[in-house]
């Protein structure tokens, strides 16, 4: 066996990531992260209703809680893996979408529907003005994108653009708001470097901790949609399983 023949079979096998393999995979990272905070979190620990020491003292009295808090802690670190695909994908979406404002529409739709499941399963309450939705953050990261592209020729507009959008997440106290915001205007302005579109990918999402690791998945990503299934299943499937998972919480309750 020749020194060529050991060098392949120690490498990792290349799998190619389609468009579909990657929104599989932000939704499935997505569910540990909902499921930490809505049912660890609000369900178990009732960390809504609690202040950090009324917290830190149930904890350090019941070794039982201070399990759930380290599992919590787990799946919102899995529930990390999931920031960088969702920015990535929004790029893609659009760079390749042949109509934008159906595109923004539809996002900013769900978005709304998408409000009253998530405030029930992050609180317990069926209204709460106090965080929104990730929708709403992928809705605003598209109108900055759209701004990016207005003024290409201007990279003195492009930094006011993206320091707005992240302004504006933060005002709306939107899922991942920074972090998306950062992700998408990086993923977008550099979509002709990919070595310096991931490796600065990878700094921003260091804010969730375990969100570099998605970097090899994003780096296999081949360019193809992949099977393709109704465009709805994905949009639908985010207030449907905050709804699940918040009515879970409740009973748990």
């Amino acid at each position: 066996m020749t020194h060529n023949d050991l060098r392949s079979r120690r490498r990792l096998p290349r799998i190619p990531m389609t468009g579909m393999n990657l929104k599989l995979y932000g939704c499935l990272t997505m569910l540990f992260y909902s499921f930490s905070m809505s049912v660890i979190q609000n369900g178990m620990l009732h960390m809504s209703l609690l202040s950090n020491g009324q917290l830190q003292e149930i904890l350090s009295a019941d070794p039982e809680m201070m399990i759930l808090s380290s599992w919590a802690a787990v799946f919102q670190l899995l529930g990390g893996l999931a920031v960088p695909v969702f920015a990535f994908l929004l790029v893609e979406g659009f760079v390749h979408t042949q109509n934008y404002r159906a595109y923004l529409l539809r996002m900013l739709i769900f978005a709304v529907i998408s409000e009253i499941p998530y405030d029930f399963a992050m609180t317990g309450q069926w209204f709460d003005w106090n965080s929104q939705n990730l929708l709403f953050t992928l809705t605003v990261c598209l109108v900055m994108l759209y701004g990016l592209r207005l003024f290409s020729a201007s990279r003195g507009m492009q930094v006011l653009i993206v320091v707005a959008a992240v302004l504006w997440s933060g005002l709306m106290r939107s899922g991942f708001g920074l972090c998306e915001v950062l992700l998408a205007a990086a993923y977008y302005l550099l979509r002709d470097k990919p070595k310096a579109k991931l490796t600065v990918g990878s700094l921003i999402s260091l804010m969730y901790v375990t969100g570099p690791i998605s970097t090899f998945a994003l780096s296999r990503y081949n360019g193809q949609r992949g099977d393709h299934w109704n465009k709805y299943i994905f949009y639908i499937l985010y207030p449907a399983h905050l709804l699940v998972l918040g009515l879970i919480a409740h009973w748990i309750a």
